[in-house]
């Protein structure tokens, strides 16, 4: 089985009519609704809303974008200084895409959305340009083979279709499922790559509760209506988590299945994760305090950490701690005085220790102060 060329008649002709089977239930805002076209509407096919959890003014890229829809959502929520890029490989939901963008953006009353030609797998190489380039120097023997490899290498860094660290948000509605199975690492490391550091990728997808059979996988009506190549739920989170993210977390998963084959249930599950653990760790005595609610927890660097206990962290992790999604599970000590990151050595995480009250306070710290003043008529 051919898993893209598949794949890529089934969306064109989804493109042309609408397919139910490609789509899982999802409720949006109707306030977004409202100014889309329902030709967009009719034939995009998703089981989630990553949307959702966009802020105005993000940068954010569509993952197989399909006729637009989480995009001309997406260009509402982040706003007027937002920006949104649909990418998708199917040339019929382009087209739909773009004939509608104007029709979104004079009743938004801006345009910041656009759409682009390329595998979701494969981000760097734009397959308009090389359409364009391959009309002059068509493929008709292994030497021009050869030869367009070499050009889409040269594609890929010269122009393009998405550049490294570029993107605030990846979203994706129901389209990883798709990628085949040899493509997958690519895919993820990918996702990686566009994100600026201290982005996220925020993914809907189908998720199955046991292993899918080979069997299974090599039905092209099961693979191409997003069943046989999703991803096991434990897997899926592993994916990110191996392609270097931290912070994933499971933003909503379906009670109930959408659908079930031999016995396995398939689910939407919506999930987050970021980029941004990478860098040099610095001491600058900072300390956290896990606050629960569990006894003990185990970071994504694999640091066991027990509630209540001052724990000693590097500059970084300390400043990753303080955002999303962990802020609201740690205290934060800052030393009374401040070490500059240009003064601070570097810092052993390869386990986690104890850190004295005395590092952030200060050693020769002996200062006497009277009571402070209670809020509250209970006060003792």
């Amino acid at each position: 089985m051919k898993t893209e060329s598949v794949v890529k008649k089934r969306y064109a002709d989804g493109a042309n009519a609408q397919e139910p089977a490609l789509c899982c239930p999802v409720e949006y805002d109707p306030q977004y609704l409202k100014v889309i076209p329902d030709e967009v509407i009719e034939r995009d096919y998703g089981c989630g809303d990553p949307s959702q959890y966009l802020k105005p003014g993000e940068t954010v890229l569509d993952l197989g974008s399909g006729t637009g829809k989480i995009c001309f959502i997406a260009s509402q929520v982040v706003g007027s200084k937002g920006k949104v890029i649909g990418v998708d490989m199917t040339d019929d939901m382009l087209d739909v895409a773009r004939r509608n963008a104007p029709l979104v953006a004079e009743k938004i009353g801006y345009a910041n959305v656009e759409f682009r030609k390329g595998r979701i797998q494969d981000l760097a190489l734009d397959l308009e340009a090389m359409d364009s380039e391959l009309k002059a120097r068509p493929i008709d023997n292994a030497n021009h083979f050869v030869e367009a490899e070499e050009l889409a290498d040269e594609l890929r860094v010269k122009k393009p279709l998405i550049p490294d660290d570029s993107i605030d948000v990846v979203v994706s509605n129901c389209v990883l499922n798709l990628v085949s199975m040899s493509n997958r690492l690519q895919l993820f490391e990918e996702i990686f790559r566009v994100l600026k550091l201290g982005g996220r990728a925020v993914i809907s997808d189908i998720v199955s509760d046991e292993t899918v059979s080979e069997e299974m996988m090599k039905d092209p009506d099961l693979w191409s209506g997003c069943i046989s190549g999703a991803f096991r739920e434990d897997e899926f989170l592993q994916a990110f988590e191996d392609a270097g993210f931290y912070g994933i977390q499971i933003l909503k998963l379906d009670t109930e299945p959408w659908q079930t084959v031999q016995g396995i249930e398939f689910k939407s599950m919506t999930i987050e994760a970021f980029k941004g653990k990478q860098g040099a760790c610095l001491d600058r005595n900072q300390a956290v305090i896990y606050k629960g609610p569990f006894k003990k927890v185990l970071d994504d660097d694999d640091h066991p950490m027990e509630r209540g206990k001052r724990y000693a962290v590097c500059d970084k992790t300390y400043q990753l701690y303080r955002k999303a999604p962990y802020a609201e599970f740690f205290e934060f000590i800052t030393p009374r005085e401040e070490v500059p990151s240009e003064q601070a050595e570097a810092f052993d995480d390869s386990e986690m220790r104890i850190r004295h009250p005395r590092s952030t306070k200060g050693e020769n710290y002996a200062a006497n102060t009277d009571a402070s003043e209670c809020c509250g008529s209970d006060c003792c």
